[in-house]
């Protein structure tokens, strides 16, 4: 692994681990202490077997958007696997940006140029979000002091998919980039990822790809609820509570461009707990901890796995490998 992935990967670790003490401190780290004991580690199986059903949902949409843009070339399904789950390392980079390193070892394999790929990644992001949002707003009702932030959040994504589609509005910004002196030699590349944008974002597969999102990324709102079961909580609605928690926190977290939300993500899923379950502090905490455990790091974990196999098939990425930290 190119050392500055390497760097990357520990600075964040390092911030995680610093979170997850942080809120353990401040919520009564005997609290914490006592309720990673009583937790039941029989769950666990389930906690993450959701988790990977929602990453292997996701490189199935990974994997149509591949061959749909015509870049799946000489990368088979186990090819593709390692792509998609080598991207993985870089969710804990601010909004995920550096899961375009993905569009960096497409390169190595098939030459496909970044620029062309790299919407994918956009893509992958936008009906994620998308897709959050929705699970968000099925919960709304449980936290009306969110619905300001929810239609904020709403708002701000059709204008953007309303922009990408307006190809008049966008051919007149890449002809006023390519007016400036200092931007024009990137118009050709910024023209290549427009087009592969306005490909991907079509209404018809934008629907399709949200459709399969809400459906992955509910498999991680469900692994929430089975954590709050392992920690003995019940109660009225508790599969939805864990469903607008999860996807609320995660929203929060990627709209902080902060490295993998840290530190956001955690606080508001802590803070979402207490307030809508109702729980005590300790075990909110001990929930996000375990929650985060099992998404984020596991995910990363995995990608640490699959760069190295890709590596190994394919030598290790380099100069191309997009630097984050």
């Amino acid at each position: 692994m190119p050392e500055h992935l390497r760097r990357s990967i520990l600075v964040s670790l390092a911030l995680g681990l610093f979170v997850a003490i942080a809120l353990g401190l401040i919520s009564d780290i005997r609290a914490v202490a006592s309720s990673f004991g009583a937790f039941d580690w029989g769950v666990l199986p389930a906690v993450l077997g959701l988790t990977l059903f929602n990453y292997v949902l996701r490189w199935l949409k990974w994997d149509y958007y591949l061959r749909r843009m015509g870049m799946g070339d000489g990368v088979g399904y186990y090819d593709s696997a390692l792509l998609f789950t080598s991207g993985m390392v870089m969710a804990v980079t601010p909004a995920k940006v550096g899961e375009v390193l993905k569009s960096a070892l497409l390169k190595r394999i098939n030459g496909t140029p970044i620029a062309a790929s790299a919407p994918i990644v956009l893509a992958e992001r936008i009906t994620d979000g998308l897709a959050m949002l929705l699970l968000m707003g099925a919960g709304l009702t449980l936290y009306p002091p969110a619905r300001p932030a929810f239609a904020a959040l709403l708002v701000l994504t059709v204008a953007g998919l309303l922009l990408v589609q307006s190809q008049s509005l966008m051919q007149r910004a890449l002809a006023m980039l390519a007016r400036l002196p200092f931007a024009g030699k990137a118009v050709p590349r910024v023209a290549t990822a427009y087009e592969s944008s306005r490909q991907l974002l079509v209404w018809r597969l934008l629907f399709v790809s949200t459709v399969i999102s809400v459906v992955s990324w509910f498999g991680e709102c469900a692994a929430m609820y089975y954590v709050l079961i392992g920690l003995g909580i019940t109660g009225e609605a508790l599969l939805l509570k864990a469903t607008f928690v999860f996807a609320a926190s995660t929203l929060f977290g990627l709209v902080s461009f902060l490295p993998g939300g840290l530190g956001v993500s955690e606080a508001s899923s802590t803070g979402l707990l207490v307030l809508l379950v109702p729980m005590a502090a300790g075990p909110a905490t001990t929930a996000t901890i375990i929650i985060r455990f099992c998404t984020l790091w596991f995910g990363v974990s995995l990608g640490v796995v699959a760069l190295a196999l890709f590596s190994r098939r394919y030598g290790a990425p380099v100069a191309e490998t997009p630097r984050v930290a």
